[in-house]
This record gives structure tokens, C-alpha cells and sequence, in this order.
């Protein structure tokens, strides 16, 4: 899922819940309807467009924050695939994870940068730590090759998918704002898919 039209903002840590300014983000373009008889325009990247009734809550931070670098460490997984493994079912599904991951990384960043966070300033451990793979299990992961790698990608992958779609059930359980919701049922729903297939490509004589 990639949010292309508005990114949502205005947030912190703690306190109350406030009105997030809508702001125009740099991907499909926001059109201003003009005056009685005058034409619209289109909004500048990063133009604040008033106030939406969404509230964005430390729910929807934490969310972002933790899901980046999650997302970071599943990118740096799929990256290994290529010069490890000659299953092109594997590099299929690589390809996918990258094509998902990539896209809705940067859409997260831009949310939080409107919501005045910096991106990688937190260590995004509030609410979600323990949530990525420890540094042992990545050095098992490059140091595999062949069969034993693709066992081993597997396994870990799912293990790192179902940590996601925790995360994603928090945010739909605690969160508010409205493209953090949608990034969260995306998460579950194509993360839920991938496991369900890695699990049937581990079972003997797939």
C-alpha cells in the first residue's frame, strides 16, 4: 500500500489528540478547487490544506516508527537472495517483499516527517521492541548458501512477517489515524498471504 494523495500530521509523543493538518505529499496530485468561476490548481508539495477530522495519537507514531526499521530489515533479508540462493521461487518472493516494503518505507517516512518527527532519531522499539531479528540470526542468514539458505530464509522470514502483522494488530486495535489503519491492514492481509505460502514451500517435497 502506498499513500500517494495526503500524508497526515501533527502529533507527539504525548498528551492529547488534536486535529492533523492535511498536507499534499509529493506522488498523485491534489487539486484545490478555485473561486466562483476560476480554475483549480494544483497543490504544492508539502502545502498544508487545513485541518482534517482525523486525529493521529502516539499509537500511530509508534506504529511508523517501528514498522520502518522492520521493514528495513526485511529489505536487507530479500537483498541476500540473489547471491545465495538458485530458487526462483525465492527470488520471486524476494522481489515482492522489496516491491511491498520499499514503497510503503518512504510512505511512512513522509508521514512522520509531517507529523514532526524526524525519521531515525527514535529507535522505534516503543510499544513494538524485540520485534526485529537479532544480529545473530542475520549472520547465520549471510553466511548460508544454497539449500541451507533457503531453509533458512524461510524460516526467518516467517518468524520476521509475524512479527509484523503483531504490530499491524496494535495499531488496528489502538490506532486512529487513517493511513497508518490502511498500511496496517495491508500489512496483515499480504503478510498473512506470504506466510501462508512460505509455510507450504518448507513442507517436504515442495
Amino acid at each position: 500500500m502506498i499513500i500517494v494523495a495526503s500524508v497526515l500530521g501533527g502529533c507527539a509523543d504525548t498528551g492529547p489528540e488534536r486535529p492533523a493538518p492535511l498536507v499534499a505529499g509529493s506522488g498523485a496530485p491534489v487539486i484545490i478547487p478555485g473561486g466562483p468561476g476560476e480554475p483549480g490548481r494544483t497543490a504544492r508539495p508539502g502545502e498544508n490544506l487545513g485541518e482534517t477530522e482525523a486525529r493521529v495519537t502516539a499509537a500511530d507514531v509508534r506504529f511508523a516508527e517501528g514498522m520502518i526499521p522492520h521493514h528495513r530489515q526485511a529489505l536487507e533479508m530479500a537483498a541476500l537472495v540473489p547471491s545465495r540462493s538458485s530458487s526462483p521461487v525465492l527470488r520471486r518472493l524476494a522481489g515482492r517483499i522489496t516491491a511491498a516494503q520499499r514503497p510503503e518505507i518512504a510512505a511512512m517516512t513522509s508521514w512522520l516527517r509531517a507529523a514532526g518527527r524526524t525519521p531515525g532519531e527514535h529507535d522505534g522499539s516503543g510499544g513494538h521492541g524485540g520485534h526485529t531479528l537479532p544480529l545473530e540470526e542475520m549472520n547465520r542468514l549471510r553466511a548460508a548458501r544454497g539449500a541451507a539458505f533457503d531453509t533458512l530464509f524461510l524460516t526467518l522470514m516467517i518468524t520476521h512477517h509475524e512479527a509484523a502483522v503483531t504490530m499491524a494488530g496494535l495499531q488496528l486495535r489502538e490506532g486512529s489515524d487513517r493511513a497508518m489503519l490502511a498500511t496496517a491492514k495491508d500489512v496483515v492481509s499480504g503478510q498473512g498471504i506470504e506466510i501462508a505460502r512460505m509455510r507450504d514451500l518448507l513442507r517436504p517435497g515442495a
